[in-house]
């Protein structure tokens, strides 16, 4: 099995704040795994640090077998472009149109010439793949659409779709269903699940609503003032673990 993400004994500080204290976790290619726990949990901050976006101050980080520490920024760039991540806020443009807004997941690879270039005119291969991944995501009629026309559940379709059109090993999603109401929060994560799976991607989602982490996903790691304090199938935690993973103490971490 391919390891994708592997931290030991990482930590992460934020002035006198104790984000992820010692947190040991491998994550194999083609895993679901979602991250649960409390507000403040250490969650958010332990996805950036598997995304490479933010470095350990203790412990150590790999990252498809590489040491994001020890890359260039060149490196560390091309690291980052083979890693999908879909913050809260979806990271999108309004005033672009939806096929711009997904051509732009592979900026990361390009030059800013070719960046530029690809967001005024797209070639026709691009435009094909794009419009091939809008219809997987079932908004294919929207391609050429302004992107603030669209509704809050097309506008995440559009956000996964420019996640796979970078063609990323992994998939990270930090609280994508936060904001939204069950039936859409269902839909979204089924379609993370359906696809992942179908491109053998590896994803990691950090979220609060229990139901549908153990609905959607076969691996929870319990996260609670920066600790790993459960780590195991879905059928294996407990109430107990539940109760105690969820039970509001001071000191709390962030993210």
């Amino acid at each position: 099995m391919e390891t994708v993400f592997h931290l030991e004994g990482a930590c992460r500080s934020f002035g006198a704040v104790r984000a992820l204290r010692e947190v040991d976790l491998t994550v194999e290619k083609g895993e679901r795994v979602a991250l649960i726990g409390a507000s403040g949990s250490g969650k958010t901050t332990l996805l950036r640090l598997i995304g490479a976006q933010l470095a350990p101050d203790a412990g150590a980080v790999r990252v498809m077998e590489s040491d994001p520490l020890g890359l260039g920024e060149g490196g560390l760039r091309h690291l980052r472009s083979r890693l999908a991540f879909l913050p809260q806020d979806l990271g999108l443009v309004p005033n672009l149109r939806v096929i711009q807004n997904v051509v732009a997941g592979r900026c990361g690879r390009r030059s800013l010439w070719g960046t530029l270039r690809d967001l005024i005119l797209p070639g026709v291969e691009a435009r094909r793949e794009i419009f091939a991944l809008l219809e997987r995501v079932g908004i294919a009629e929207k391609m050429y659409d302004r992107l603030d026309t669209l509704s809050g559940g097309q506008r995440q379709r559009v956000a996964v779709a420019r996640a796979l059109f970078q063609e990323p090993v992994a998939l990270l999603a930090d609280e994508p269903v936060s904001a939204v109401d069950p039936a859409r929060a269902r839909n979204l994560l089924e379609l993370l699940s359906q696809l992942c799976e179908e491109e053998g991607l590896t994803l990691v989602v950090s979220m609060h609503q229990l139901e549908l982490a153990k609905e959607f996903f076969p691996r929870l790691v319990g996260l609670k003032e920066g600790r790993v304090t459960f780590d195991g199938s879905t059928g294996e935690l407990s109430e107990d673990q539940l109760t105690e993973l969820f039970r509001l103490e001071g000191g709390g971490g962030a993210g």
